[in-house]
């Protein structure tokens, strides 16, 4: 996993991320982002997105 991602952030990995609170508490939401596209705005501010299940196949990888 990675560490939190701001919305608007560049996807690192294809793959499900998390939004999590501006604490780090989880929310159970969560969006699939294709690698090399802009994380989706967040409904609060403070919130950031984790990668919690990245894509299995080759086109999600570095």
């Amino acid at each position: 996993m990675s560490g939190p991602l701001k919305p608007g952030t560049t996807a690192p990995r294809s793959g499900q991320y998390e939004q999590v609170g501006s604490r780090g508490g989880r929310t159970g939401e969560e969006r699939t982002v294709t690698r090399g596209e802009p994380l989706p705005p967040t409904p609060k501010p403070g919130m950031s997105y984790v990668l919690v299940d990245p894509t299995k196949n080759g086109s999600g990888r570095k």
